[in-house]
């Protein structure tokens, strides 16, 4: 890059931000009233997006001012990537086994036995500050590179150009009605919340406001920077920075300002982002990446085997996704007849079934169908019979192109709009 590209690109960054926050600023203006009610309750451990979002954009900033990632030759940048993720891989694992140190009551003095491990985690703590911003820059070219070929660029560049930030995440409060699977509201709390504080919030806000609440895990949040958590999968995370960049981009769009507006669009827009996402890191792992071992990056998560059945014999394999669906039509049903109670005792009676099958789901409520539903790239699962993500999968199989597609559906500000869009 010279240094006229890196004026410009720093240029577009600001004028980018000043837009997120000019759009921002004037929805936070309409706070609707049930969310004011909903703050009572989780005020003392709400996230500060302002203070994450300088820092992040400082760091940004620097990165593009300087340009360092670009002095290094393409195989090195490769594997400047390759090395992040195995030292992460480490940080984790050995972060997992002080954990287990100060968790294991034999240990009279976890401190002393723990030591090396620590004195270890800090140099590969040090490390990490090292690669980590190399790593992420050169992910955001790749990941523009493949949006620019995609044709959703303009001069070259996407725009807003690709930032991402590798951070610990919030966690989010999502609010359902009983009577219905639907997020009414969603609030960013604090990251690193115990599990009794989580349960603690999550039944004050239940008993006071009499609905359906939920604390969930996430793996990135569209801010500008755009917000990720760690990882050792690069599938996962190169298709989590198109995902959250995708939501960037219609946030200027009919359909990412009405993303609020009623369950379809979210729905709308969450399906869209997995779809931009995955086809985006397809792509990149083929052109950037190809033969690498996935099975070190991107080993599955380990889930405890279930029990055995009858005599003793091996149960059938558990379709996670179809067991799902079904739970979800059968809880739809029983809303739909108003039997509350019914369908919330059917769903603690299949969040027992998903324990012994290997899937430790704390909670199955209303909030977990509200806030999963939303996600319907593929079929299955927590969506149910939901119209909305088959709909957009429509779209998107008639759309010639990625550009194409992304183009229709963002310019759509309701569910209504896309169905019009397939019956032509």
């Amino acid at each position: 890059m010279n240094g006229l590209y890196r004026f410009l690109r720093l240029v577009q960054i600001v004028l980018f931000c000043l837009l997120l926050i000019a759009v921002l600023t004037g929805s936070a203006m309409l706070v609707p009233s049930k969310e004011d009610r909903v703050h009572q309750f989780t005020r003392a451990y709400e996230f500060d997006f302002f203070d994450w979002t300088a820092n992040a954009l400082g760091v940004k900033i620097a990165q593009v001012a300087l340009d360092s990632p670009f002095y290094f030759s393409l195989p090195d940048r490769r594997q400047i990537v390759v090395d992040y993720f195995h030292l992460m891989d480490q940080i984790l694992k050995d972060e997992n086994q002080l954990d287990l140190i100060y968790s294991d009551p034999s240990v009279k003095d976890p401190a002393a036995a723990s030591a090396d491990l620590r004195a270890g985690l800090a140099a590969l703590y040090t490390r990490q500050g090292q690669l980590a911003p190399l790593a992420e820059a050169t992910l955001q070219d790749q990941v523009s590179n493949v949006l620019a070929d995609e044709g959703l660029s303009a001069g070259g560049q996407p725009l807003p150009p690709v930032l991402y930030h590798i951070s610990p995440l919030p966690y989010n409060l999502v609010v359902s009605p009983r009577d219905k699977i639907q997020q009414d509201t969603s609030v960013s709390l604090v990251p690193d919340l115990s599990v009794d504080v989580q349960a603690k919030i999550e039944d004050r806000v239940d008993q006071g406001l009499d609905v359906s609440s939920l604390v969930v895990p996430i793996g990135g949040i569209g801010t500008y920077p755009t917000m990720i958590m760690r990882t050792t999968s690069l599938d996962w995370l190169s298709s989590t920075i198109a995902h959250e960049w995708t939501h960037n981009w219609l946030t200027l769009r009919p359909l990412g300002l009405n993303y609020d507006t009623s369950p379809e669009v979210r729905t709308m827009n969450e399906t869209t982002a997995d779809i931009v996402g995955g086809e985006i890191s397809a792509i990149l792992l083929k052109r950037y990446y190809p033969g690498l071992a996935a099975g070190y990056l991107d080993a599955p998560v380990s889930l405890p085997a279930g029990p055995l059945g009858p005599g003793g014999l091996p149960r059938p394999p558990f379709d996670f996704r179809a067991e799902m669906h079904a739970t979800r039509v059968r809880v739809d049903a029983l809303l739909a007849q108003g039997k509350v109670e019914e369908a919330e005792a059917y769903m603690q009676q299949r969040r027992q079934v998903f324990w012994d099958n290997g899937y430790p789901i704390r909670k199955l409520n209303q909030a977990y169908f509200a806030f999963y539903g939303a996600y319907a790239d593929v079929p299955g699962g927590a969506a149910g019979e939901d119209p909305v993500g088959p709909a957009v999968r429509a779209l998107r199989a008639r759309s010639r192109t990625l550009a194409g597609f992304l183009s229709k559906i963002g310019a759509m500000s309701t569910f209504k709009e896309l169905q019009q869009a397939l019956s032509q």
